[in-house]
């Protein structure tokens, strides 16, 4: 069992560390299924508060249960967490040391003949590789069959002053292309129709390697050839660039491939310029503001995306309304909302923190209502248009698939309507998840809209 607890890339992680755990011949299952033997991993979140409780909680329950079990703890961890967690856990240690996990859970067995030693392709890598180059290395235990996660950068050299990053996962490290490029290769064989780069700050790809020809812009067109090679159908997405780092040499190459998408997360964090300022964004409102326009100058179509915190030590209700103005003016498609909690680590921990909760709140709830109204017109654009769709399961309600826009706009679409226009064909035959078709949008809503498959 390993839980990810907190940001896609300890999701990504999380299937990089299954294939370690099948290589020593363990299969993954719940708890109760289990019947003498259960080895059980977190990979921690400790950018809030509420993430680094939960895996107080989680871990409280299992050392309270009377099965045997071994836990280890990993990913995003402080220093003064991870020190208290040693007490708590058999194992506590950084992500880049996944390739010792084996050795340690034998020793603490004492050798025993339980598990298998590793074995493969693993057992080749953790030899031969160390440090992220070598956990990167690693084939993961996919999730899904249609979407991927692929790791490009880790760590990140921004400091902003309420993350915590830079001291989880240290300074910015990029992988090599041909391990990025021939792990997309192999998904594209494999029909995954869907990618996500996945690094701090996607967009500095590169800038800690000597190779002057290393960068995001390169990379990116170097998948977006791989999709003229191989004629597949798939979208390419990123996450998360800085706005420093955005740069007209990006949008061009996103333009002239297909299977680049037109889809943009662009962290704006505060519409206020000195809330900006204290938070260490290195740009103005103004010069976000440039970002976009370059943005829909280039990719007229294109979805924005965005992350804004609220309640950031020494926030007044003046700056918070001017992000409110913000959302209104540059009419986002969607915004990650979180209240602020201070990290311990962080340049900001050491602040007051000091607008209370019911404000945090507030300010919360009045920016999600902002966002439904800004994204609810920014969907009725939609209204009876015709859009590809990648299907990507059921709804939750019966009779309805799920999927969305390459802009990434949730669709729910109606499958007892193509089942009566099928003439007696199984339409649940005829379409399946992981396939591309197109709908005609025919109602919106302020996160999502429904379509009819046409």
């Amino acid at each position: 069992m390993v839980l990810p607890f907190g940001c896609q890339m300890n999701r990504s992680d999380t299937e990089r560390i299954r294939t370690v755990l099948n290589s020593m011949g363990l299969e993954e299952g719940e708890l109760e299924d289990d019947p003498d033997l259960a080895i059980k991993g977190i990979i921690a979140c400790s950018v809030r508060q509420k993430a680094v409780d939960r895996v107080y909680g989680r871990i409280r329950n299992w050392n309270a249960s009377e099965r045997k079990a071994l836990t280890f703890l990993t990913g995003c961890i402080l220093p003064a967490d991870g020190e208290k967690f040693e007490d708590l856990f058999d194992f506590v240690f950084p992500i880049d040391m996944i390739s010792k996990l084996p050795e340690m859970i034998h020793e603490k067995m004492g050798g025993t003949s339980l598990l298998s030693p590793p074995s493969g392709e693993f057992a080749d890598i953790s030899v031969t590789q160390r440090g992220m180059e070598g956990f990167w290395q690693l084939r993961p235990t996919y999730s899904s069959g249609t979407e991927a996660f692929i790791p490009i950068q880790n760590g990140c050299n921004r400091f902003c002053t309420f993350c915590a990053v830079p001291y989880t996962r240290g300074r910015e490290v990029s992988r090599l292309p041909a391990g990025i490029l021939a792990e997309l290769r192999h998904l594209v064989g494999r029909n995954h129709r869907s990618f996500t780069l996945l690094g701090q700050n996607v967009n500095s790809y590169g800038s800690d390697r000597e190779d002057s020809n290393l960068n995001f812009a390169a990379l990116m067109k170097s998948i977006g050839e791989i999709g003229l090679e191989t004629g597949r159908d798939f979208w390419t997405y990123f996450t998360s660039p800085h706005p420093r780092d955005m740069n007209m040499a990006l949008l061009d190459v996103i333009a002239e491939y297909d299977v680049l998408a037109k889809q943009i997360h662009l962290p704006l964090q505060s519409g206020d310029d000195e809330v900006l300022h204290r938070m260490n964004r290195n740009y103005s409102v103004a010069d976000y503001r440039h970002v976009v326009h370059e943005i829909r100058s280039v990719l007229p179509g294109a979805a924005l995306f965005t992350d804004i915190i609220v309640g950031f030590c020494g926030e007044t209700d003046a700056q918070f309304e001017r992000t409110l103005e913000a959302m209104r003016e540059i009419k986002f498609d969607m915004a990650y909302i979180a209240k602020y909690s201070p990290r311990p680590g962080a340049v900001s921990a050491r602040w007051a923190d000091d607008v209370s909760r019911e404000v945090k709140e507030r300010r919360f709830a009045e920016a999600g209502e902002v966002l439904r109204e800004v994204a609810a017109s920014k969907n009725r654009e939609m209204l009876a248009s015709e859009r590809k769709v990648l299907l990507c399961g059921r709804d939750d309600q019966r009779g309805y698939l799920s999927g969305h826009t390459e802009g990434r706009i949730p669709v729910r679409l109606d499958l007892d309507a193509v089942t009566e226009k099928s003439a007696g064909e199984n339409a649940e035959n005829r379409i399946r998840v992981g396939d591309f078709i197109m709908a005609r949008i025919i109602s919106t809503g302020p996160l999502s809209v429904e379509g009819r498959i046409l």
